[in-house]
C-alpha cells in the first residue's frame, strides 16, 4: 500500500517538474534566439517479488515478478533546433541560418548566443542589454583579414576615420581615329597617399609614316611642360590594341609632402579605326579623403565599410562557434550559453564553413518554441498529475479500510 503512495508522489513531483519546463517554454515564446526544453522521464528501481527460473524437469521457466517503485526525471534536454527568421531591416541585427553560435565576451570570459540583436556602441557591435562585445577577426589598414589571427571585438568607426587611396592605375577607353593628324589630349584627376588631388593631361600623338599604326603619348601635369613619362601605343591592322613585347613603364609624379605616385597606364580598351577620336580616361583607382558612413555584413560574416568618397573596404569578419554536442551547453540566462564538460570544445571560424551556418543580416531568429505543442503538453501533464493524485486518494481509502477492520 505504501509503495503505491510513494509511486504516485514521485509521479506528481515529476509532472510538476515537467509543468515548470512547459511554463518556461511558453513564457519565452517571443524571446529572441531562445531554445526550448523538454523533460524525459524514466522509471525508478523495481522491487523483485519473485526471481526468474529456467526450464527444469519438463516444466517451463518462470518469468520474474517485479513491482515498480515510481518514476523520476531522467533529464531535461535543450532543443537546439532552428527558429524561424524575422526580418527587421536593422543593419546590426543578425540571424544564424544553421548550427553556429555568436561569440560574445566581456574581456575576461567568452559566452555563446543565438541572439543576434546587436547595437553599435563606441565603435563596437555589442549586446545592448548586457554590453557584451561581438567577437571576430579585425582587418588591417589595407582591408586584409587574417582568419588565423587572434579574436577580438570588431571596430567599426562610423564617422571617425578618414581613408584615402593613392592612384596606381589609369584605364583608358575609346577610339583614336586612323585619319587623325593632330594630337589628342584627355585629362584625369589623380590622388596621392594623403588624398591630395593632381590634374594630369595625357597627350596622344598620331603616327608618323611609315609607322602608321603606332601612336606616341606623354603625360604631364596640367599647365606644365615637364613630362612625367610616356611611350608608344601600337595597333594591329584591324585597329585592335596590340600589347607591347615588354611591359610599359609607369609614370612618376614627384611630390614634396608625401610619397611619390607611380601610375600604370592601361590602353587595352582603346582602338584605332576610321571613326571620330573619343579616347578618354575610363577609370583611375585613387580616392580623396572620406569618412565611414555605413557598413554591411555578408553571409560569410565579412563586415564591409562604405565611405563617403565611394570607397569600400573590409573592416573585419564575424566568427561563429560550432559544437559537436550543442545540447550539452549550459544556460546562463540572458540568452547566453557557456561551455560544459558535455558540450565539447567549440570549432571557431568563419561562417559557412565546417557546419557553422551562415549569417543573415537585417534579421533575427525567433524562439523555437511551438506554442500549440506546449499547450498539448500542458494538458497531458495536468491530467497525469491529476491521475497520480487519484492514486494517492485511492491508497488512502484502502488504508482507511484496513484501520476499520480492527473495530
Amino acid at each position: 500500500m505504501l509503495r503505491s503512495l510513494f509511486s504516485a508522489i514521485s509521479g506528481m513531483r515529476s509532472q510538476q517538474t515537467k509543468l515548470d519546463v512547459v511554463g518556461n517554454n511558453i513564457a519565452n515564446v517571443n524571446t529572441t534566439g531562445f531554445k526550448g526544453s523538454r523533460v524525459k522521464f524514466q522509471d525508478m528501481l523495481s522491487q523483485t517479488v519473485r526471481s526468474a527460473s529456467a526450464p527444469m524437469g519438463g516444466r517451463a521457466g518462470v518469468n520474474p515478478s517485479q513491482v515498480g517503485l515510481g518514476m523520476t526525471v531522467g533529464g531535461i534536454e535543450t532543443l537546439h533546433t532552428q527558429g524561424s527568421l524575422q526580418a527587421t531591416g536593422r543593419v546590426t541585427d543578425f540571424a544564424i541560418q544553421g548550427s553556429g553560435y555568436f561569440m560574445v565576451a566581456d574581456g575576461t570570459r567568452t559566452y555563446y548566443t543565438r541572439d543576434g540583436g546587436f547595437a553599435l556602441m563606441n565603435g563596437n557591435l555589442v549586446n545592448a542589454t548586457n554590453g557584451l562585445k561581438l567577437m571576430g577577426f579585425q582587418a588591417d589598414a589595407n582591408g586584409n583579414i587574417d582568419t588565423m589571427g587572434p579574436l577580438g571585438p570588431i571596430t567599426i568607426p562610423i564617422g571617425e576615420k578618414a581613408i584615402t587611396r593613392p592612384t596606381t592605375e589609369i584605364d583608358l577607353t575609346g577610339n583614336l581615329s586612323n585619319a587623325a593628324t593632330t594630337p589628342h589630349i584627355t585629362f584625369v584627376t589623380v590622388f596621392d597617399a594623403q588624398g591630395g588631388s593632381h590634374e594630369l593631361e595625357i597627350e596622344m600623338t598620331p603616327p608618323v609614316a611609315p609607322a602608321v599604326n603606332t601612336w606616341s603619348y606623354v603625360v604631364r601635369q596640367k599647365d606644365s611642360a615637364t613630362s612625367l613619362g610616356g611611350g608608344t601605343i601600337e595597333f594591329d591592322d584591324f585597329g585592335n590594341y596590340k600589347a607591347p613585347a615588354t611591359a610599359m613603364s609607369p609614370i612618376t609624379l614627384t611630390l614634396a609632402n608625401t610619397e611619390n605616385l607611380s601610375i600604370d597606364l592601361d590602353f587595352s580598351l582603346v582602338s584605332q579605326v576610321a571613326a571620330e577620336t573619343t579616347a578618354l580616361v575610363k577609370h583611375q583607382n585613387g580616392y580623396p579623403p572620406g569618412e565611414l558612413v555605413t557598413f554591411g555584413v555578408s553571409n560569410t560574416g565579412i563586415v564591409t565599410g562604405v565611405y563617403s568618397n565611394g570607397l569600400t573596404s573590409d573592416l573585419g569578419q564575424i566568427t561563429l562557434a560550432f559544437f559537436s554536442n550543442a545540447e550539452g551547453l549550459l544556460k546562463l540566462g540572458g540568452n547566453l550559453f557557456e561551455l560544459s564538460s558535455s558540450s565539447g570544445i567549440p570549432r571557431v571560424g568563419a561562417p559557412g564553413e565546417e557546419g557553422r551556418g551562415t549569417i543573415e543580416s537585417g534579421m533575427l531568429e525567433m524562439s523555437n518554441v511551438d506554442l500549440a505543442y506546449e499547450f498539448v503538453e500542458m494538458i497531458s501533464t495536468s491530467r497525469a498529475f491529476q491521475a497520480n493524485s487519484r492514486v494517492v486518494s485511492t491508497s488512502d481509502e484502502m488504508l482507511q479500510e484496513l484501520i476499520h477492520l480492527k473495530r
